[in-house]
């Protein structure tokens, strides 16, 4: 005996101002393995339905995601269930987003999209400043959003593959985030890293700044790409033994820039 047929066109009551659209059956995105596989997602909104339908979406990827509705319980599942990348929102009761990003950054390199309000600039500049992998303007739609997660752990060091690399006189360790020449350590931003780890990590292959900057940063191509060129600078200057004449991150000219082991 059957029961009366489900409604699946929608999920009731699930709809809010800072979300475009609702996870419906229809809608959601089909379940695929996500990269990597079984990931750990922590979502930190205090809104519960913005919470719910990020968690949905990133489920139906496969990814596992975890829950919080304000800092101190975010804090809590950081040290106990070590999430592999944390969607986290400004606006938050008790300890804001930007204060809890400080308090991850000085803890851990785990990636950090943060969530802000449209107009919002300083919050996003600040965020960023303070380490922020990514950031997405409320309202988004929770396609994107995973979308720019998948991304950020992609590019994340470390998060598939070898997590060394030996290039000539060059240790790029991702464990560590730690670059030694010639067995001497070197001193790298956060972001100077994630751009020489993906270089290294693709010899010889040539990128554009338009894609280094989508795939480093995140950011679309008419963001301003005068960041790749200075980083590449500031990068040379650390790992070239003559960074007049960079022997590993070179000059491709009028295409972009390539790494040589």
């Amino acid at each position: 005996m059957t029961g009366p047929a489900r409604n699946t066109s929608a999920i009731p009551g699930r709809h809010h101002p800072d979300v475009m659209e609702t996870p419906t059956m229809e809608q959601a995105p089909p379940r695929t393995p996500a990269d990597p596989a079984g990931a750990t997602v922590l979502v930190v909104d205090d809104e519960p339905i913005v919470r719910e339908i990020v968690a949905t979406y990133l489920r139906r990827e496969g990814y596992r995601a975890l829950e919080a509705g304000d800092g101190l319980t975010a804090r809590d599942l950081i040290e106990r269930a070590q999430p592999s990348l944390v969607v986290l929102d400004v606006m938050l009761p008790g300890i804001d987003g930007l204060e809890l990003c400080r308090w991850i950054r000085a803890r851990s390199e785990v990636p950090v999209i943060m969530l802000t309000a449209r107009g919002e600039e300083a919050d996003r500049i600040v965020g960023l400043d303070l380490g922020a992998d990514d950031y997405v303007t409320k309202p988004f739609s929770p396609r994107e959003l995973v979308a720019r997660v998948r991304s950020v752990l992609r590019r994340t060091p470390g998060a598939t593959g070898s997590r060394r690399i030996e290039a000539g006189p060059l240790v790029i360790d991702a464990g560590t985030r730690e670059v030694t020449r010639d067995g001497e350590p070197l001193r790298l931003t956060a972001k100077e890293f994630d751009l020489l780890w993906f270089l290294a990590g693709n010899p010889r292959l040539v990128f554009s700044r338009d894609q280094l900057m989508d795939r480093v940063w995140g950011y679309e191509a008419a963001f301003d790409t005068g960041t790749v060129t200075v980083h590449v600078r500031r990068l040379r200057e650390k790992i070239e033994q003559d960074p007049s004449r960079p022997r590993h991150v070179e000059t491709v000219w009028g295409v972009g820039y390539r790494f040589v082991p």
